[in-house]
């Protein structure tokens, strides 16, 4: 750690954990109950469970983002943050958001659209906090000795993902236009710029990990965010192919669909070379770890499992069913889950001074998380398939169909509790980091 305001890092990478730990309880919830055993119902019905899981990954995954730039900015921009106050402040306000929206969906306050659940007056506060941030980390940058590409392609994707809100503040009365610009927001967050947000970050850790020149790996990054903008904006159209829209949407959807692989696999490919090409033993040699997991897991569950069912004859089938879960737990794990669990990794023996990442039990959760995806995504495949065929092809109603899956939920349970089991064994290693310290001098050499 080379500049104090980088502890501020480490309460949001907490708060990630607790959150994450909250998502993963209502996703049990929700498994139970497509098990047939939905005892809580009373208390949290499906779909109060159902919001509460989807607008916690939202929130746990902003924080992590804004707690990587809060310690990546400083060290790029050799430069502490601007208003160490406003972060923290940032960082509350954004807690109580999301816990008093969890709070309503259950007592249904709430707009009813999938992702942006939160009700209106809620929204307005997201706002004010990304807001916040932004200045803060903008004119950290702008007063900072230097300003790198990792930096400004990390900033401004925080900066879209903040202006790529708004579209969803718009108030319309057909339902097609409501899903039009509510795409806007969630298809352009994860398919556009939250992977400039994913560029940055990676880089950062390469160049920190691997050793390889920065010039070298920035000019991958720019390859990265040129493919990321031709495939993702108009991507977007694979949503738009049967909510009412013009037809002309399933060819662009279509041809433009097929090119989003080609950022992940870009994103692949450049890890695996950086590490190749590195030269540096970095001690922390689970960073890099979860780094090179991060971008195979990434090409595996958001490119090829989101290419196999975008293509307009496929997804006409499988729209809006549980092969559409299989593609979204792993690319959201894979994309953005492991890459702030990388970060955090590599970011915290700096700022503890303990060198514990490389422990068995860090190793273990790894490995165990990772295994327990892949099977997680296994089983809402085989559940997918199983709906697909039963309900679109011989016409049964729904719920009958969700009682012919239920034995499926039966191993997607055991995969999860594997999953959980391995980010257990992650909170712990955290915990048992400790705080971060306040004498630069006793965690200066830790890794870096």
């Amino acid at each position: 750690m080379k500049y104090k305001t980088q502890r501020i890092a480490y309460y949001f990478f907490a708060t990630c954990m607790l959150l994450f730990m909250l998502q993963i309880v209502f996703g049990f919830i929700m498994g139970f109950a497509h098990m047939g055993l939905d005892g809580l119902h009373e208390i949290i019905p499906f779909n109060a469970a159902r919001a509460s899981h989807n607008n916690l990954l939202v929130v746990w995954l902003l924080a992590g983002f804004m707690g990587a730039a809060h310690y990546i900015i400083p060290e790029e921009c050799e430069r502490e943050i601007e208003s160490p106050k406003l972060a923290y402040a940032q960082l509350i306000s954004l807690i109580l958001v999301g816990v008093t929206a969890i709070i309503g969906f259950h007592f249904n306050w709430w707009e009813g659209r999938k992702f942006l659940e939160i009700p209106r007056p809620l929204d307005y506060l997201v706002v004010v906090n990304v807001l916040m941030f932004i200045y803060n980390i903008g004119m950290t940058i702008w007063k900072g000795k230097k300003r790198t590409t990792t930096a400004m392609v990390l900033f401004f994707g925080l900066l879209m993902a903040a202006l790529l809100y708004l579209p969803g503040l718009i108030t319309v009365d057909s339902q097609t236009m409501d899903s039009y610009w509510r795409w806007w927001v969630v298809h352009l967050w994860v398919e556009g710029v939250w992977e400039l947000i994913m560029g940055g970050i990676l880089s950062f850790l390469l160049i920190k990990l691997t050793g390889v020149d920065r010039e070298i790996v920035e000019k991958w990054l720019y390859i990265i965010v040129g493919i990321t903008f031709l495939s993702g904006i108009l991507g977007t159209g694979h949503h738009y192919y049967f909510i009412g829209t013009p037809k002309y949407w399933l060819m662009i959807g279509g041809i433009f669909s097929a090119l989003e692989p080609l950022a992940f696999l870009g994103i692949c490919i450049y890890a695996i070379m950086m590490a190749k090409k590195g030269q540096r033993q970095h001690p922390n040699k689970l960073a890099l770890t979860w780094t090179i997991g991060c971008s195979v897991m990434s090409f595996t569950g958001a490119g090829f499992l989101g290419f196999a069912h975008t293509i307009p004859s496929v997804n006409l089938w499988t729209h809006g069913t549980l092969v559409t879960a299989m593609h979204g737990h792993m690319a959201f794990w894979g994309a953005y889950g492991m890459l702030i669990f990388a970060m955090i990794c590599y970011a915290l023996p700096n700022l503890t001074g303990r060198k514990r990442m490389n422990s068995g039990l860090s190793n273990f959760a790894f490995w165990c998380t990772t295994i327990g995806m892949v099977a997680m995504t296994v089983a809402f495949g085989v559940a997918g398939i199983a709906q697909v065929y039963l309900e679109r092809k011989l016409g049964l109603n729904f719920m009958q169909v969700q009682q012919e899956v239920e034995v499926h939920f039966l191993g997607l349970v055991l995969a999860a509790s594997l999953f959980t089991i391995g980010f257990i064994a992650y909170v712990v290693e955290f915990i048992r980091s400790g705080l971060p310290v306040k004498d630069l001098s006793s965690c200066d050499k830790a890794y870096d």
